[in-house]
């Protein structure tokens, strides 16, 4: 029976249980082998003495890559991506700072996690979580004072005078859109909403329907009609690239309002920072006229922060204030917990007091006192260590090295961004701008397989390298990167005769 039990079980067996059911039975004896190594594992699990059974450390220790990505495959569903799948998928095991380690002791410069924002495994952040879970973690039906002393905190990096004070804690990025989403519907009674050409919003089913990144894409189910979809401001490959291009662009905004049923909107919702659009930054005035335009039709405007806020532009604290204007609604993502699970939305008394219509709102693990304790730890990390003012520093000097680099290599198109928020856009003819794909996709792979550095690809033609890395990268990491990508520029291998079809992309 207890052989049964354990038959029933998924298989991961140790290093121990695997050397000795290999030396009992050969490789090709079938079934046999399945029963010596179960018998195997049974006994190592009732002979493991006064330290008992063998817990999971030991077991993932175990494990090979291989292994791991098998059972990866057996047991995750193929649309959960896995990086660098069509050349090595890494598995990392490590993080210090801006670098991420594989099993086998390997280094790679990280240039593409914004999630850690002030640096992987930063050891006040860890102290700081591991401290507080090992007193308590529960709701916030409880009082807590890292709730409290978080959402005060949190309301005081807003510019004074912005209303923006009351905080509503949730777990992700998508949570926070999927709220802010409910706020607007909740404020203006309507549910017709303004996007932006490739934005990205989150994967629930609410902020799936106003992500034509997601919704424009294979397996999307396309445009709703209540969703108003406007032209991504790109100065570089977009239809207006003039100094006026801020106010043409918003002008299709206005439009949008004005096609709205009953002329009312809800929302208009815009990563202030583009990224998987391929680090847009709105031209000069386009926010504030779009902001008119919504207001006029009497909606809500949303500010998305997920990707560039807590100082990532450097310049400024929250990328929104690069256009000078005042959000309604402010969301907020990744890098808020360090790698832990919080995020949060933040909006005026008048918005929230509207949402507040008898219909409670409870997240079990949003505003937990665990991730409070990350984010807390985390924006003290960022005012001590000045990451905000390195992220301006670094982030010019790199821009700098690179627009140095593309006067000699044609392949770059444009180099865009603020602070630690760089787009790379590759094309193989500068007047036409014929997006270099392909190009973009050996160059991302052969960073990683040469010279240890991880980047990652976005923009609607796959040609952008997206550079966003924890707050604490250096000038000497910016340099480390531009060399890198100066040696594979200078050796790149692609062939324009091989049809563009028959050129794996890399996955990041």
């Amino acid at each position: 029976l207890k052989l049964d039990a354990i038959a029933a079980r998924p298989f991961y067996p140790s290093t121990r249980v695997r050397r000795c059911a290999m030396s009992r039975h050969p490789p090709d004896c079938g079934p046999m082998r399945r029963v010596g190594v179960l018998s195997a594992q049974l006994c190592a699990a009732e002979g493991a003495g006064a330290g008992g059974p063998l817990g999971f450390q030991e077991e993932t220790k175990s494990l090979d890559k291989a292994e791991v990505l098998a059972l990866r495959h057996r047991h995750t569903s193929a649309a959960q991506s896995i990086s660098y799948a069509n050349t090595d998928p890494l598995m990392i095991v490590r993080g210090a700072g801006a670098r991420l380690y594989d099993e086998s002791g390997r280094e790679f410069l990280d240039t593409r996690n914004n999630v850690c924002h002030v640096g992987h495994a930063h050891p006040r952040v860890a102290k700081a979580v591991a401290d507080q879970v090992a007193l308590l973690n529960t709701n916030t039906r409880y009082l807590h004072p890292n709730l409290s002393l978080l959402a005060q905190r949190l309301a005081a990096t807003f510019p004074k005078g912005s209303g923006l004070e009351v905080c509503f804690f949730v777990n992700s990025g998508s949570e926070a859109n999927d709220l802010a989403m409910r706020l607007a519907f909740a404020r203006t009674k309507s549910r017709q909403v303004v996007v932006v050409d490739h934005g990205y919003h989150g994967h629930t089913v609410q902020t799936l329907e106003i992500s034509p990144y997601k919704f424009d894409h294979k397996g999307g189910e396309g445009q709703k009609r209540n969703v108003h979809k406007v032209p991504c401001p790109d100065t570089f490959r977009g239809p207006h690239r003039g100094p006026d291009a801020g106010e043409r662009y918003a002008e299709h905004v206005a439009a949008a309002c004005q096609r709205a049923e009953g002329g009312q909107v809800a929302a208009f919702i815009v990563e202030s920072g583009m990224s998987v659009g391929g680090v847009i930054l709105p031209p000069p005035g386009y926010l504030t006229r779009c902001y008119e335009a919504v207001r006029a039709a009497g909606g809500i405007c949303v500010a998305d922060e997920v990707q560039v806020g807590f100082g990532r532009f450097g310049e400024h604290f929250w990328a929104f204030e690069q256009q000078g204007v005042t959000p309604d609604v402010v969301t907020l993502g990744k890098p808020f917990g360090n790698g832990m699970p919080l995020a949060a939305v933040v909006t005026t008394k008048a918005v929230a007091e509207a949402f507040h219509n008898g219909l409670e709102y409870f997240n079990t693990f949003g505003g937990n006192p665990v991730c409070c304790a990350a984010g807390l730890a985390m924006l003290d990390v960022l005012r001590d260590e000045g990451l905000q003012k390195n992220a301006a520093k670094v982030g010019r000097h790199l821009r700098s090295s690179l627009q140095s680099l593309a006067a000699r290599r044609p392949l770059i198109g444009d180099i865009r961004g603020m602070g630690l928020f760089v787009g790379i856009e590759f094309v193989r003819d500068r007047q036409t701008l014929e997006p270099a794909t392909p190009e973009t996709s050996e160059v991302c792979a052969r960073m990683k397989e040469e010279h240890q550095i991880l980047m990652s690809i976005d923009g609607p033609h796959d040609n952008v390298l997206v550079m966003k890395p924890p707050m604490c990268f250096s000038a000497q990491d910016a340099d480390t990167v531009v060399r890198a990508l100066d040696a594979v520029l200078a050796t790149l291998k692609y062939d324009a005769s091989v049809s563009d079809s028959k050129v794996g992309h890399t996955p990041t």
